[in-house]
């Protein structure tokens, strides 16, 4: 197994996040990421500029980071060249005690690998790896313990594994992460299941490694950190950054009385911007609050009129507009 090197010369800024452990140093993933959206033109073009003003004011809440390239950045409708682009660009845009994790998933493991070692290159301080799913049929334990044992030899910086079944109909199998969370440049998990019971689970099973695990959505936050988890990556947070920073303050100072009543506002909305309407509903709500949502790439549409006063009623209704 090679070790990588990226301990021995930390980015500038990067100390912070960095903690002393028994087998030296890793990587402390906790707290909440905005999975950032990519702003398009009218004509699908990237829209870096608009990238920066997002991140510029997304910038001012307590986030320990960001996420660039997960499911809600559309990294599917990109080319590689605009993927690592939106990170560079990110990277610049973010201040330097910001954890930049970024989306380097590809179907094959040589891709997962080149991917990856880019995104390090383009300034990446950790590499969030969706399952492989296109011959989902064929990934068993042992073929995606073999895919990412070999991403985690090559990376140069931490891997953060992603389980969404929502998006690839497989859901990372318990016994691989268990087997993973060995690896030394294998640092957690973002759990976008939904599952509480299987992230608790996840927590029991890798207690004995220094292995983290993200809530990947606001909606079961508050179950998340009661039962283990150490932070979120939560689309909500791209328009009630502060609320879900001040759930996640609730959870970690044992207000849960307050956390509940919180968590209950939140999870309409969230819903209506995950599961409910996705991606067209996320860049709807940001242009409502201030941010640049603009339209997806083909083929994802934007809402009809009727889907919008429903998106806007589940905040409306919880007091958010």
């Amino acid at each position: 197994m090679l070790v990588p090197r990226v301990w021995s010369s930390v980015r500038p800024g990067l100390s912070r996040v960095l903690s002393r452990t028994l087998g030296g140093w890793r990587m402390d993933l906790s707290g909440i990421y905005p999975p950032v959206t990519t702003p398009f033109t009218a004509t699908a073009e990237v829209d870096y500029g608009k990238l920066e003003e997002n991140l510029h004011k997304l910038g001012t809440f307590p986030f320990r980071g960001f996420v660039l390239q997960g499911s809600n950045g559309e990294f599917p409708f990109l080319t590689s060249s605009e993927r690592l682009e939106v990170v560079s660009h990110a990277r610049q845009a973010l201040p330097k005690d910001k954890l930049l994790l970024a989306g380097s998933g590809c179907e094959s493991t040589q891709a997962t690998v080149e991917m990856t070692v880019s995104m390090a290159q383009a300034g990446a301080d950790a590499a969030m790896v969706v399952t492989p799913c296109y011959y989902r049929g064929r990934m068993s334990s042992a073929a995606l313990i073999h895919h990412y044992t070999k991403v985690a030899d090559l990376s140069p910086i931490p891997v953060v594994l992603y389980s969404v079944p929502a998006n690839t109909g497989l859901d990372l199998p318990m016994d691989a992460v268990a087997t993973l969370s060995q690896h030394p440049n294998i640092v957690g998990i973002k759990d976008s299941g939904g599952d509480v019971t299987r992230i608790g689970l996840i927590v029991h099973k890798t207690r004995s490694q220094d292995f983290q695990v993200l809530a990947g959505s606001a909606g079961f936050l508050l179950a998340s950190y009661a039962i283990g988890a150490v932070g979120g990556v939560c689309a909500l947070a791209n328009v009630l950054g502060a609320q879900v920073c001040q759930l996640e303050r609730l959870c970690l100072t044992g207000q849960w009385e307050d956390a509940q009543k919180l968590q209950h506002r939140l999870i309409e909305p969230n819903t209506a911007v995950t599961q409910r309407f996705g991606i067209p509903g996320l860049k709807k709500t940001m242009d409502w609050f201030g941010y640049y949502g603009g339209p997806c790439r083909s083929p994802l549409q934007e809402l009809s009129p009727a889907q919008e006063e429903a998106l806007r009623l589940d905040f409306a209704s919880n007091g958010w507009l």
